[in-house]
């Protein structure tokens, strides 16, 4: 893997260097002395020849930009097998196809080659109906629908509704993952939660948001990307023995802001590329204030290093992450509806099981945190 991402590197310097038709040839000379491979990389020039077209079958679906857009390299640009390969990887990154092979032939002369695309879809879209029960919030209803190719255009939709007793949360996303035929992918999420005093707290809550922005790649590895969003948050029904900091909140009323936010990743593991190993590093920031009622700054990082053992059959991962927030008024002040809470980021405790608490007040909730920290170290391995 190590040799052939070397390669990869060097032919991609030789493209961006406009040296056309470089080939990087490894040679490989034994050390028996010392028990060692010495492998020098030869730069050689290759045939001169270039894309004819690329034809595309199988597609019923999907359309043909959708495919196209995985190559790098378009009709009359220098041929290179090793981007044709990777090429043939991205498109079965997907997810949309079963299969897909990507060959090339003779053009129509000796300078000329066809590159075949032959794909098979599969299913991209899932429909789900469920039912739960709960002893605090008693029988609940869920329904989800996804489709991550819709109308076969790359485009990732999806709706979700879980409503119970007193509780409900309905979700709505959307994403363009090539915004005006650009390699720059547009989002939109919008989302409403209302929760009441039997789900595991004593008060009640309404939160709404609605997020919009784009991301982009910044090298190979990198991608960023750029949002503005707006929520509104309501704390109410807060019993009289709960603690002073959430009656306090409660006073407050509803409330509405608007801000920017950030967003740095670093990934390299690259399902349908490299899957063996990598790490993911994600850095964001959200700055609450351009408008509305309440001002701060949140910050949150994840590091995920993860690599793969026993010929692939046990998977090891590390998972570090944290968040601070912070005011930007120069206030104390925040709400628990902003800070932190530990669920669905360690296994083994009840719903708000796990944070700070009150002890003085008569029903102990549980009061978010303005920082958290969490590492996780985890195996997965197959059963039969």
């Amino acid at each position: 893997v190590d040799i052939d991402n070397t390669i990869a590197r060097l032919e991609r310097l030789a493209v961006q260097q406009d040296l056309d038709f470089i080939r990087v040839d490894p040679r490989v000379t034994r050390d028996d002395r010392n028990l060692l491979l010495n492998i020098d990389f030869a730069l050689v020039r290759g045939p001169r020849i270039f894309v004819e077209r690329i034809d595309i079958e199988g597609n019923a679906t999907t359309l043909d930009r959708v495919i196209r857009r995985q190559f790098t390299a378009v009709e009359g640009d220098p041929f290179n097998p090793r981007e044709i390969r990777e090429a043939a990887s991205r498109i079965e990154a997907l997810g949309y196809f079963s299969s897909a092979n990507v060959t090339p032939r003779a053009g129509s002369s000796p300078d000329q080659v066809i590159v075949d695309v032959d794909v098979e879809e599969q299913p991209t879209g899932s429909l789900g109906f469920g039912a739960t029960y709960s002893t605090s919030s008693g029988f609940g209803l869920t329904f989800n629908f996804s489709e991550r190719n819709f109308l076969g255009r790359g485009q990732t939709l999806g709706f979700d509704v879980a409503a119970g007793a007193g509780t409900g949360t309905y979700g709505f996303s959307f994403r363009e993952p090539a915004f005006l035929g650009r390699n720059v992918a547009y989002f939109f999420n919008i989302s409403y939660s209302t929760t009441d005093s039997a789900n595991d707290t004593s008060y009640s809550t309404t939160v709404g948001n609605i997020t919009t922005g784009f991301e982009f790649p910044l090298n190979e590895f990198a991608r960023m990307g750029v949002n503005t969003f707006g929520r509104y948050t309501d704390l109410y029904s807060v019993p009289t023995d709960s603690s002073d900091i959430l009656q306090r909140e409660a006073t407050r009323g509803a409330e509405w802001t608007m801000g920017l936010g950030y967003d740095l990743t670093y990934r390299t593991l690259r399902t349908g590329l490299d899957p063996d190993s990598g790490v993911l590093l994600r850095w964001s920031q959200d700055f609450a204030g351009i408008a509305g009622d309440v001002s701060y700054v949140k910050s949150e990082l994840l590091a995920v290093a993860e690599t793969k053992v026993l010929n692939g059959e046990v998977t090891l991962r590390a998972i570090v992450e944290g968040g601070a927030l912070n005011s930007l008024d120069g206030s104390s002040d925040s709400r628990i509806v902003d800070r932190f809470s530990l669920n669905g980021k360690m296994r083994g405790f009840e719903y708000y099981g796990l944070g700070p608490r009150d002890n003085a007040a008569g029903n102990e909730d549980a009061l978010g945190g303005n920082y958290f920290a969490v590492a996780k170290f985890e195996a997965e391995f197959p059963l039969g």
